[in-house]
């Protein structure tokens, strides 16, 4: 009779799965909770103890480590000199090795360090020929499908079986690697990143492109939480647009929404409610916001709903929609409507290059205001130091150069992607028009120059929050008093290339 090898952390199906095998003529081998949970079950099962003759020891690190078992895995029943080698041993073959590890990134601690687990994997994925691997319980009903079949578990499908065996091994190592890792720098000298398809999307950054998007294995992020309610398929631009906007809201507890375009900000706005941010982020530049994202940070209702339906919209996320509200949307029938959790953050920053990677930490835009510098004779407002407060993290969303204006809470210009700031300054300025006078102005990076400065006070900009760091900064200053500007130092560059 067949003989099959059964050592689950996952035993979801394993006790159903375990009696079909049984039913099919098939003789188990099991042991510790694996073993206990098929017996429990009223299904025989031989425990590893019998076949290797030593109990698991050293607090179960060493259970199925022994030639009986890896020898039954490696054999090659086609090799006689293989088989009669396992006969004079008294080895007998294992043709299914059902194996699933230990969740290690969920907890992750030297104990739960599998060994034996993947050592069993690789075995049997490398004996493909003669054994059938199987490491997921999803994987129960098409092998029970293939063992009824006349043909069986065929070459195929055994194959198939290992390459998803080496990726879980491969996967699980990668997370242990990972943890030793950060354990001493978010840098190493080598890094091993381990990718699960997700998505895949309706087409790359352009429609003649094919884009998926993917997941790092072990870590946390809202895509992995957020359910698309309605519309189209994500595109690659969708979700990079969603990223930057949700991101970009969630930097707020008061009531706030986002507007981007092409992984900008066409506006953005905190009010008293989620309605009248909307209608103030919208305001910015409805003419940009056309093909736009929308992200909030609070429940979308009735009346929301009905502004974001007044234009057209790409993607709409937030945390949550009332009933109503989501039947309007969905009246929009290409409009993706997101419901999405908080960004995790603290990951690392990737993008490729030709033949690798940059890898750097996340930008991390904080706004410790007991810490920025007042450098001007003028001082702050406590309404000019909370505009300051959203104009500095709206600006960090922005691609460099970067200059954004806002008043009351609500971006009112925005100049980005510049290769010198006195353009992103007169762009910001040209968008708001009369609206710039007595906004607050940011600068993702310090003023080169005391153009830039003057440009923004001769549209009547009230206070202008900058990194600072420039030699010229004296001269900046001196231009911040002339025109009575308060001007505050952050010490904190925010480039977004």
């Amino acid at each position: 009779m067949p003989r099959a090898l059964l050592s689950v952390y996952d035993k979801t199906g394993i006790v159903e799965f375990a009696r079909q095998l049984h039913e099919l003529g098939w003789e188990l081998i099991s042991s510790g909770g694996t073993a206990s949970v098929i017996s429990d079950a009223g299904i025989p099962v031989i425990d590893v103890a019998e076949i290797t003759g030593y109990p698991a020891i050293l607090g179960h690190r060493v259970v199925t480590l022994h030639p009986s078992i890896h020898g039954a895995l490696l054999g090659d029943v086609s090799d006689p000199a293989h088989v009669a080698e396992m006969q004079q041993l008294n080895i007998l073959p294992i043709s299914l090795a059902v194996v699933n590890l230990y969740p290690f990134s969920s907890n992750p601690s030297i104990e739960l360090i599998d060994v034996g687990g993947p050592a069993m994997v690789r075995a049997a994925a490398k004996n493909h020929a003669h054994v059938a691997v199987v490491t997921d319980p999803m994987q129960y009903s098409e092998i029970l499908d293939a063992l009824k079949s006349p043909s069986g578990i065929n070459s195929t499908m055994r194959k198939s079986l290992a390459a998803q065996a080496f990726a879980a091994t491969a996967e699980y190592d990668t997370q242990v690697a990972r943890w030793f890792s950060d354990e001493t720098t978010s840098l190493p000298e080598r890094m091993s990143i381990h990718l699960v398809r997700e998505d895949i999307l309706r087409y790359g950054e352009n429609p003649h492109q094919q884009g998926a998007r993917y997941r790092i294995v072990g870590k946390a992020s809202w895509w992995n939480t957020a359910k698309q309610l309605g519309g189209k398929e994500m595109s690659y631009l969708n979700v990079l647009d969603g990223e930057s906007a949700w991101n970009l809201v969630s930097n707020f507890d008061s009531p706030c929404v986002a507007i981007i375009k092409h992984a900008n900000p066409c506006g953005m706005a905190v009010a008293k409610t989620i309605e009248l941010a909307y209608e103030r982020a919208l305001a910015c530049d409805p003419v940009s916001a056309f093909g736009g994202i929308v992200a909030l940070n609070r429940t979308v209702d009735t009346t929301v709903a009905e502004h974001v339906i007044d234009i057209f919209t790409e993607v709409v996320i937030a945390p949550e929609f009332t009933s109503e509200a989501l039947a309007l949307l969905k009246s929009k029938k290409n409009l993706r409507i997101i419901a999405a959790e908080q960004p995790t953050g603290g990951h690392l920053h990737m993008r490729s290059i030709d033949g690798g990677m940059l890898i750097q930490d996340v930008d991390v835009v904080e706004t410790p205001v007991e810490s920025w510098k007042v450098v001007s004779t003028a001082t702050p407002t406590e309404e000019q130091l909370a505009d300051a407060v959203v104009a500095w993290v709206a600006c960090a969303s922005v691609s460099s150069n970067a200059i954004t204006l806002v008043s009351n809470g609500q971006t009112v210009g925005i100049g980005g992607g510049q290769q010198n700031r006195i353009d992103a300054a007169r762009l910001a300025c040209e968008r708001a028009g009369d609206r710039a006078h007595g906004a607050v102005a940011a600068s993702d990076a310090f003023f080169p120059f005391r153009d830039g400065p003057d440009l923004l006070a001769r549209h009547g900009i009230s206070v202008i929050v900058q990194p600072g760091g420039s030699q010229r900064d004296e001269d900046s200053i001196a231009a911040a008093n002339e025109h009575g500007m308060v001007m505050i130092f952050t010490g904190t560059r925010h480039f977004r290339h």
